[in-house]
């Protein structure tokens, strides 16, 4: 048992109860605090500041686990989420991702990877919680310093214009959100006089590749836009 776990607190929503055994029998011998809801609306009334994380079921009766994230980001909780669900198209998977969940694990899984998914999700609020006192925003080793705008790399400094210093801004800030062209063109360029929408695609080419590995990261879904999608690798 992890005991460093002991005091993280996650809540399990799902309506099948052999599901919420399994989860709980592994999450605890983790070492984590486990509370259990077996719909939204239970979930709803559990739900506490204590809680670090919600494992939620996407196909419940009832509220969907959709629409129960999506109305938990709309009273500005930004409790980290990971989606359960039997279903495994990348619509879902989008779907997910736009309302602000932060993971998607698709039914049936394996623990391993459920307890490795957990970590990483962990993980990365706790270094944003972090980077937010100084004024950071960090992916794994990929950090933009609000105060110097400045983006380093594995600790290394990468040159980005303000255009493209404003792109990834954009992105990383709404991880898995699609942007259009018009919609990066009226947020990124601002009042930068009239701009091709074919812009847009050059000033991101040029971004993916000072970045590096993170340039992965950065996704053109045909007909929609781009995304920041760290499930791209």
């Amino acid at each position: 048992m992890e005991t460093n776990n002991k005091n993280i607190s996650i809540l399990i929503v799902d309506d099948e109860p052999d599901i919420r055994e399994i989860l709980q029998f592994n999450l605890q011998n983790e070492g984590y605090d486990i509370d259990l809801a077996e719909s939204s609306e239970q979930a709803a009334k559990m739900l506490t500041p204590k809680h670090r994380l919600i494992l939620l079921d996407v196909m419940m009766g009832g509220i969907s686990g959709f629409k129960f994230a999506d109305q938990l980001r709309k009273d500005g909780n930004n409790i980290p989420i990971i989606f359960l669900t039997a279903k495994d198209t990348e619509n879902d998977m989008l779907t997910g991702f736009s309302i602000g969940g932060d993971d998607y694990i698709s039914k049936p899984f394996s623990i391993k990877e459920v307890v490795a998914r957990v970590r990483s999700v962990l993980k990365r609020a706790e270094n944003q919680s972090n980077a937010a006192h100084k004024n950071l925003l960090t992916v794994n080793n990929l950090e933009i310093d609000f105060d110097t705008k400045t983006v380093t790399v594995d600790k290394e400094v990468v040159e980005l214009t303000k255009t493209e210093f404003n792109i990834l801004v954009l992105l990383v800030q709404n991880t898995g959100r699609i942007f259009s062209r018009t919609d990066i063109l009226d947020k990124a360029w601002k009042d930068d006089g009239i701009v091709l929408e074919r812009t847009v695609d050059v000033h991101i080419a040029r971004l993916r590749k000072k970045i590096g590995t993170y340039g992965d990261y950065i996704v053109n879904r045909t007909g929609y836009g781009y995304t920041f999608n760290l499930q791209n690798k």
